[in-house]
């Protein structure tokens, strides 16, 4: 996730205590302290480990391994390694009202939920106060970072949208909501100071309003009022940026009436938008609603984003994993004058690093570890480029699964290998000691001693039948060869994801595809906008079908072809606008916009019923894929 607009990098002074010292720093002081905390990963990760074994040593979750021990070797030798579920009766004890101190020293704060999407279940993990810290130092880094490479961002706006949810509550009263809604609605947001560098188009209470639509239509609309002022754009994920201009393709008529009037539509009825907006939108401004009107008039949208924001020097997003297929709609809308940059990498457990070449082709976006952020271990998962991962232990495993990773596995950061791949594992001052965070990564490089890491994919993300096992990286690769076979007829997948059908036997992959035909060739002037459709042949499909289970991997097609322990796989081609509903539907189940990522592989019965009704045909492989032992 990426939420570098709110941070200052030139007037911050943040005190933190990071690896023992009190860290204070302004401006090109963040470049140097990126210098320091990487010359010297090793010490840094040392000092962390012990600051937190020191704080947490007395707690129920650690005295039951350590025995009152505040010895690394003690807590590298008999601390186990651990999944959500070994945690989790813990924090649900700490949910229900029980101390604190049964996990970490410090007071828990608030309960940061996961999106719902990237597992099976929805997951709530600690914080504590000064977990807002640790994020803010990581987000002020960005800024300087980006510096070096594009000048003069501080004489424009940055128009990047972001979303809250609305908040839950634990039994004893604890705030839950996701990590972002926590930033925030916390005093390092609101109270923040004015900065040239992060002079945003969305006024706070659109960011803050709880209604993801009124939201929408106010932080866009603010960004067309200032669309000659703009120098940089974005969301969080990829996927909320272009759900932004779907929702703007809806309703640019009424925000040209808006500007025209001078009037907010009133259908907004949030109070706080209202009043915010009252400030933006005050007089009426003719000549802009004309100049936006003939822009989305056009025909064609390629290139809109461009247009309509002529200043813009970059699109800010996450591309990597899931969200890399989404570069060719960005870059589409972008007409690829937009670079694509990717700034950080984080989760709701942690914080973990950030892009020091964020201008880089998004398919060598590489993340550089910070080590005062926590401290991490990686369990090795296979050798380099070519190297097997081995994807052998799922997220719905129970704890007893989870101390089958030995310790002595487990590598220190500054120990890992170039072109090798890693599970992530992390310990955190909140009180996650060696917990499996999910995510496989893949080293690429060092800076100083800190390694770089490629993200490759959530590694329960798989889709198995039998001996398979597909991860979330093998499938995409798989469609993205298989989508090709559409651009002859004029048709672009949009949107997939898959299920394992285990109905009859044998089971089968299923694939739900969203397909847009257009005009003409998909050429530089494709029309996106105008969706008229051309034949496709059932072959095709077909061979789509195909052409998926060829890429798949050398037990897939044992499977399929020798063994016959798996069916042939189906694509299921759905209505336009499926996908849309699909992630309605999750947000609607306590999910966040600013968070929602497509599943890569449907679990949920209501999710699979939603998208079965939306089916219009069905296609099977014809063959077996080719498999030679």
């Amino acid at each position: 996730m990426s939420s570098s607009s709110f941070f200052r990098p030139d007037y911050c002074s943040l005190t933190i205590n990071m690896d023992g010292k009190k860290l204070e720093y302004k401006g090109e002081e963040a470049l140097k302290e990126i210098e320091r905390l990487t010359s010297k990963a090793d010490k840094v990760q040392l000092n962390i480990l012990k600051e937190i074994l020191t704080r947490n040593v007395e707690t129920e979750y650690l005295s039951k391994y350590m025995k009152g021990s505040r010895e690394v070797s003690d807590f590298k030798q008999c601390v186990p390694v651990i999944t959500y579920n070994g945690i989790q009766p813990y924090i649900q004890r700490i949910a229900n009202g029980e101390d604190s101190s049964l996990i970490t020293g410090h007071p828990i704060t608030e309960m940061l939920c996961s999106s719902g999407t990237s597992g099976r279940e929805p997951k709530i993990t600690p914080t504590i106060a000064e977990d807002l810290d640790r994020r803010t130092f990581l987000y002020n880094l960005i800024m300087p970072i980006i510096n070096q490479y594009v000048p003069d961002l501080d004489k424009g706006k940055a128009m990047l949208l972001y979303f809250v949810k609305a908040e839950m509550s634990t039994p004893c009263g604890l705030p839950a909501r996701t990590v972002l809604t926590s930033y925030y609605k916390s005093n390092h947001f609101k109270c923040r100071g004015e900065d040239p560098f992060n002079n945003c188009t969305s006024p706070d209470q659109a960011i803050l309003c709880n209604d993801s639509n009124q939201s929408m239509y106010c932080q866009l609309l603010s960004g067309l009022l200032h669309r000659h002022q703009v120098l940089r754009l974005g969301a969080v994920f990829a996927s909320a940026f272009l759900r932004a201009i779907s929702f703007l393709e809806r309703n640019w008529v009424s925000f040209c009436n808006d500007i025209r009037t001078g009037k907010l539509d009133p259908l907004i009825t949030d109070p706080d938008c209202r009043t915010s907006m009252a400030k933006i939108l005050s007089l009426p401004d003719p000549y802009l609603a004309d100049e936006i009107s003939s822009i989305c008039s056009l025909q064609s949208w390629k290139g809109i984003v461009c247009q309509l924001w002529p200043k813009a020097k970059y699109i800010e997003a996450v591309v990597t994993g899931s969200m890399a297929q989404y570069i060719p709609a960005l870059e589409y809308y972008s007409d690829g004058k937009l670079p694509l940059v990717c700034t950080m990498y984080a989760s709701s457990e942690c914080y973990f690093g950030v892009n020091l070449k964020p201008f880089c082709d998004p398919a060598d976006v590489a993340f550089t570890l910070m080590p005062n952020m926590g401290y991490f271990e990686f369990i090795p998962l296979g050798g380099g480029e070519n190297g097997t991962r081995v994807m052998d232990i799922d997220e719905d495993e129970d704890e007893d699964e989870d101390e089958d990773v030995l310790s002595d596995n487990l590598v220190d950061l500054v120990h890992v290998k170039l072109g090798c791949y890693y599970e992530l594992v992390v310990t955190t001052f909140a009180g996650l000691c060696r917990y499996r965070i999910g995510d496989v990564l893949q080293v690429t490089g060092f800076h100083n001693q800190a390694p770089q890491f490629k993200f490759i994919c959530r590694r329960n993300v798989v889709l198995s039948i039998d001996t398979d096992k597909t991860n979330e990286e093998d499938l995409h690769k798989s469609i993205t060869v298989a989508k090709k076979l559409l651009e002859p007829f004029n048709a672009l997948l949009v949107e997939y994801t898959s299920y394992a059908d285990t109905s009859c036997v044998p089971g089968h992959y299923v694939l739900y595809w969203e397909i847009v035909h257009h005009h003409g060739s998909l050429s530089p002037t494709v029309d996106l906008i105008n969706n008229v459709a051309t034949p496709l042949d059932d072959t095709v499909l077909q061979e789509c079908c195909i052409a998926v289970e060829e890429e798949l991997d050398y037990i897939y097609r044992r499977c399929r072809s020798h063994d016959k322990s798996v069916g042939p796989l189906e694509i299921r081609v759905v209505e336009p606008g499926t996908f849309e509903a699909l992630m309605d539907y999750f947000i609607n189940q306590g999910g966040s916009i600013n968070q929602y990522k497509t599943p890569r592989c449907i679990k949920s019965k209501k999710a699979l019923k939603l998208l079965d009704s939306n089916v219009k045909a069905c296609f099977f492989s014809p063959r077996d894929p080719h498999w030679i032992p």
